[in-house]
């Protein structure tokens, strides 16, 4: 079976680093238009330049998610820049681990950037892919599995079931909306909790049954077929990619 985007156009977030700019690289090299989104976009400039020749193109766009406003004026740039969005991959996000005592402000900074940003991106990009009748939407979260209070796991959570609700309500019009959630997959943020061979193989013969970490590409390979023409009958899913390390059965 081939991917084939040639055509597609795709808006990716967190494109700097990690699983977004993998996804962006690869949806690229398959034919398709991207819009990488990133703070720091002279990482995304650099990634435009690994597009092979005569595939699709990556054009680097600088946000702060953080800014208010932010989803909107990205979801007009990208429309702008790409003449439409058929594809949206929400991949930025940060881990955000708190103690019991923490704040309001603390709990409300994680689910800005984890929640109520992708939700707002989101609905500012449907009403385009409405009217061509065409739309793959995949957001990337986290564990259901929790291990500590972190307001990052609540968050995508909340995306887990606002996926689902948005997921029935948009497959009359073509659209599909799916979650993955990524297992220990090689990143900067992998590495920093895991700064040596040691500790990562630690963990991975703990842990998780195949007995490594994933690759980028392993879990993009999945993006890409829920954003692919072949995905068409699914919808409103969560997916581990994780190397089995979950222990629910459903």
């Amino acid at each position: 079976m081939e991917l084939n985007f040639e055509g597609r156009s795709a808006l990716v977030t967190g494109a700097s680093q990690g699983i977004g700019k993998t996804v962006a690289r690869m949806l690229a090299n398959a034919g398709a238009n991207v819009v990488g989104v990133a703070r720091r976009v002279e990482l995304v400039e650099q990634l435009a330049g690994q597009v092979a020749s005569g595939k699709g193109k990556i054009i680097p766009l600088k946000a702060n998610f953080y800014d208010e406003g932010a989803s909107e004026e990205v979801a007009v740039q990208a429309e702008k820049l790409l003449g439409g969005i058929d594809i949206l991959m929400n991949v930025a996000g940060a881990s955000r681990p708190l103690q019991f005592d923490a704040g309001n402000e603390a709990w409300h900074e994680g689910m800005l950037l984890n929640f109520f940003r992708i939700r707002e991106l989101t609905h500012a990009v449907v009403p385009g892919m409405r009217r061509r009748q065409f739309g793959r939407i995949v957001s990337f979260t986290g564990t259901s599995e929790p291990r500590m209070l972190n307001a990052a796991f609540t968050a995508k959570a909340a995306v887990h079931v606002w996926s689902k609700g948005l997921s029935r309500e948009l497959a009359s019009d073509g659209i599909t909306v799916n979650c993955l959630q990524p297992g220990r997959i090689h990143s900067e943020q992998m590495s920093r909790r895991y700064p040596t061979p040691e500790s990562e193989q630690e963990y991975a013969k703990a842990e998780i049954p195949v007995g490594r970490f994933g690759e980028p590409e392993e879990i993009a390979s999945v993006a890409l077929f829920l954003a692919s023409d072949h995905a068409s009958y699914v919808t409103g899913t969560v997916i581990p990619v994780d190397g089995g390390s979950s222990r629910f059965a459903f």
